[in-house]
């Protein structure tokens, strides 16, 4: 330290050791920690202050409602006078009540009499004729009544007998027409058999006539029959030649039309292939328009860019948290929530979580009902984001052991960070992040994972640019950029305009090629059309050739048939028509005959029919009118019970009301004595009982408010004295700290001047000390101190070198530089009151004329202050010192070496 302090340390560690020394550091530190106290005293005071404001207004409203007492107890008087009128207005109500009741029994009882008299009006010995005389009917009316209905019921029964026999009639007049019906038919299938027969039969003697007629013709035309035979032997070779040169035609033309075929097909390939490769690219633009239209949207609200829906789907769920509609407030999107401790594994990253960028944790399945119904809300169907169920825990998992361990190479948790655990462990339970690396190279992240054993709990890695690698494959990656957790987004702005400006080309130029492509199809088809037309042509001619050679050899054999063998069989073929023209004949007027006979038998069965149906509408009217007097018997017949159930309700319905006069009678007067309890004198009450219990309920009310708002008389009493204390001391103890700190001000304003000056002596001394030791060593000095700035310039000049302008401690020898150390030592010593001093080594690197001289200074030093104990440790001898009683030498001995000898056994 000697040989180092004065030049290695800074001015500002110099100032301190100075401070340390003096002990002026620990004044510093307590003079800091008074004012950190006063000024949390004071925020206190500020607190208390805002505190004595609401105590003062709780000691104002327990004031409020000790004043309000009084008009309490009024409102206890009114309510019991009130009480005391609702006891004899109920009373007067009662005796309403019962008067009503009296008059309502004297009426029902003349009402009972009425009744009697029309009940013995009906009481004669006929139940028809009862009813009857109570509805003012006359006794022959009921007569003429029966007789008629027993009239109705004889008519009816003749009916019915009549019908009877005519339904037997119907069914075999029915069975009869099924019968003619069936032969008839028979007869006409016979008749139109026939009649096909003999109309072939003449047809065939027609043809054979024609055939006779023709070949007689042809002989009368032309006398020499192979001279016609001959032309029609030459036309038959010419279009045979004709038709040999069509048959030639069509293969080529068939060969032609499959060779067009299979040039269409290539060119419908090549459209569809263009066409799909336009699609894709098209695809490819418009999700990059998306992108960027994304990107720029993210400049100000990065939560965008996992989609234009996310922000206001994140407002939902703040709102449905706040209204209790989830239990935990959802997390998500997770990749918004994540950060990356270095930025170059974006990439990595993303290609890891992929779809779990955009997911959203639950802590329970109630709270992913709740979400999925706010996500129906902002994404269409089948597109929103990924929902994941977890319980939420405060707490990162426990790792240890499942993680993947490489000394190089971290895994994906170790390059995340989030500011909370949910996403950490979702991303563990799901992911796995823990065990899978993150290797830069690609080259490394083979070697690493394929070229023998993969680390220890490491079952995948990802590189920089997304591939990812397995222990036994690899994938390489297809993205260039990272979509949500890169930072420089005009970079990505301005490759995703040249992407599009690159998409807008190859869309100009496959529309260019696929407009031309489709151009050439269109002309192939129109020639594949000539084509398969010319050969539908080429075909029609020769089936008309062939029809032409079969039609020319017909009518050649036709000249050579006998004309005499086709008259013979003209004659054999006309008895055969003429008897079955006489079968005809026979088999129409036997159809004629089974017509007449089933129209006979129809015509009968129709009017029996007819005269059945009208029976029955007969039958039909005499049954309802049958009816008609039958309930009108049954309604006079429950009209006479209704009457004696009337009656007999009309007795009870009296007894009731007498009985319930006599209760209403004993309850008035136990109302009277109730009354008469609450009030001895009676009431005049002018209000109905309904408005004297609604200001009774009113009152109630307002005492209950009144109580629960002020309480009861001596709490109210009790809480306003304690109030009153308790405002009083606050507001004693406010003004006692208010006071306190002003006189710590002004006590701490003294302090400070008085160590400003306690400071400023003591530099002063340490300058003159410092400059009164390096006298004895012939240099001089000087002890600048900056109490501002906190630092401390020590600049020494050896002998000789006074008058040059360089202090550079530097330049000093390690003795010069030690003595120097002593003596701002000395002068530390000099200026503070420590018991014990202490130097170690501090003349290791001085000469011994150094030496002597700050011994020297050290034994006048500590003659001078006798008082305190100076405790010196060297390594150098100390046989020069004087010998007195105030200096004791302590000397150790000098350590023991022991010399091994080396064999070559133990080398």
């Amino acid at each position: 330290m000697s040989k180092q302090f004065l030049h290695s340390k800074n001015e500002s560690d110099k100032y301190k050791f100075f401070m340390k020394a003096t002990l002026l550091e620990q004044m510093k530190r307590d003079y800091i920690h008074i004012k950190h106290t006063k000024t949390i005293t004071r925020q206190q005071v500020e607190s208390q202050d805002e505190s004595l404001k609401d105590l003062k207004r709780e000691f104002l409203q327990k004031k409020e409602r000790y004043e309000q007492l009084p008009s309490f107890s009024e409102m206890e008087l009114v309510l019991e006078n009130l009480k005391k009128g609702m006891a004899w207005c109920l009373v007067g109500e009662k005796e309403q009540l019962v008067q009503q009741l009296k008059d309502d029994v004297e009426k029902e009882e003349n009402k009972h009499h009425k009744h009697q008299e029309n009940l013995q009006l009906c009481q004669t010995p006929s139940l028809k004729i009862q009813l009857f005389l109570f509805f003012s009917f006359t006794k022959s009316k009921v007569t003429q009544v029966e007789k008629k209905h027993q009239c109705i019921k004889s008519r009816v029964d003749s009916m019915r007998q009549e019908q009877e026999s005519l339904s037997e009639d119907n069914l075999r007049l029915k069975e009869q027409v099924k019968v003619v019906s069936k032969a008839h038919k028979e007869q006409e299938l016979v008749y139109f058999r026939a009649l096909n027969k003999f109309k072939q039969s003449e047809k065939e003697q027609n043809h054979l006539q024609e055939r006779i007629n023709k070949a007689k013709t042809s002989l009368s035309l032309n006398n020499d029959g192979d001279t016609e035979y001959t032309l029609q032997q030459k036309e038959i070779s010419r279009l045979k030649e004709q038709l040999a040169e069509l048959e030639t035609k069509c293969p080529k033309l068939n060969q032609e039309i499959k060779n067009k075929h299979q040039a269409l097909s290539k060119g419908r390939e090549e459209r569809d292939k263009l066409r799909l490769e336009e699609r894709n690219i098209r695809v490819a633009y418009e999700s990059k328009v998306r992108r960027k239209d994304q990107i720029l949207a993210s400049r100000s609200n990065k939560l965008k860019r996992f989609g234009d829906q996310v922000p206001d789907l994140l407002g939902s769920i703040a709102e449905g948290y706040a209204t209790g509609r989830f239990l935990k407030r959802p997390v998500g999107p997770i990749g918004a929530c994540i950060s990356l401790k270095d930025p170059m594994l974006a990439v990595a990253v993303e290609c890891c979580l992929r779809s779990f960028m955009k997911a959203f944790c639950c802590d329970n399945y109630k709270d992913e009902a709740a979400l999925q119904e706010l996500m129906c809300r902002h994404y269409p169907k089948g597109n929103r984001p990924q929902i994941i169920v977890g319980p939420f825990s405060e707490k990162v998992y426990n790792i240890q052991g499942r993680k993947a361990d490489h000394p190089e190479y971290p895994s994906v948790l170790d390059i995340i960070a989030a500011p909370s655990p949910v996403i950490i462990n979702c991303l563990i339970d799901m992911r796995g992040i823990e065990s899978i690396l993150i290797i830069k190279e690609k080259d490394k992240a083979r070697r690493v994972m394929q070229q023998g054993r993969p680390p220890k709990n490491c079952r995948e890695a990802f590189t920089a640019e997304g591939d990812q690698v397995f222990s036994n494959r690899y994938y390489t990656s297809d993205f260039s950029m990272p979509k949500y957790l890169g930072g420089d987004l005009e970079t990505e702005i301005s490759m995703l305009e040249s992407d599009l400006e690159n998409h807008q080309a190859q869309l100009s130029r496959f529309h260019l090629h696929g407009t031309s492509v489709t151009e050439d199809i269109v002309s192939m088809e129109s020639n594949l059309n000539n084509t398969i037309m010319a050969l539908k042509n080429t075909l029609v001619s020769v089936n008309q050739v062939k029809a032409s050679i079969t039609e020319l050899e017909t009518a050649g054999e036709e000249h050579i048939d006998d004309i005499s063998s086709l008259e013979e069989v003209a004659q054999e073929n006309r008895p055969k028509v003429e008897a079955e023209k006489q079968f005809v004949h026979e088999a129409k007027a036997d159809l004629d005959k089974h017509r007449r006979t089933a129209e006979d038998v129809e015509s009968k069965y129709s009017a029996v029919r007819e005269q059945i149906d009208r029976l029955s509408e007969d039958m039909e009217a005499l049954k309802e009118e049958q009816l008609k007097l039958e309930a009108e018997c049954a309604k006079l017949e429950r009209t006479l019970q209704i009457l004696e159930t009337n009656l007999k309700a009309h007795q009870d319905n009296v007894r009731a009301m007498s009985i319930d006069l006599a209760e209403r009678a004993e309850e008035l007067q136990e109302y009277v004595a109730k009354a008469t309890e609450i009030s001895p004198e009676r009431q005049q009450v002018t209000g109905s009982t309904r408005s004297i219990d609604i200001e009774i309920t009113r009152l109630k009310q307002k005492i209950k408010v009144h109580e629960s708002d002020h309480g009861e008389q001596e709490q109210v009493v009790r809480e306003y004295a304690e109030a009153l204390a308790l405002y009083r001391e606050k507001t004693n103890q406010v003004r006692d700290l208010r006071r306190f700190i002003d006189q710590l001000d002004n006590i701490m304003s003294d302090r400070q001047d008085r160590y400003k000056t306690m400071r400023r002596s003591l530099s002063v001394r340490c300058k003159l000390y410092f400059n009164n030791f390096l006298i004895k060593m012939n240099c001089c000095g000087s002890m600048v101190f900056d109490h501002n700035n906190e630092t401390l310039s020590i600049s020494v000049k050896p002998p000789g070198r006074e008058d040059d302008g360089v202090s550079d401690m530097r330049s000093l020898s390690g003795g010069e530089r030690s003595f120097s150390t002593v003596c701002f030592m000395l002068s530390l010593w000099e200026i503070t009151e420590s018991p014990f001093r202490c130097l170690d080594e501090f003349d290791v690197y001085m000469d011994m004329h150094n030496r002597r001289i700050s011994l020297d200074l050290l034994l006048e030093l500590s003659e001078r202050q006798h008082l305190r104990q100076f405790i010196f440790i060297t390594p150098l001898t100390t046989s020069n010192l004087p010998k007195t009683s105030l200096i004791k030498i302590h000397q150790l001995q000098d350590p023991e070496r022991v010399c091994y000898e080396t064999m070559e056994e133990d080398v």
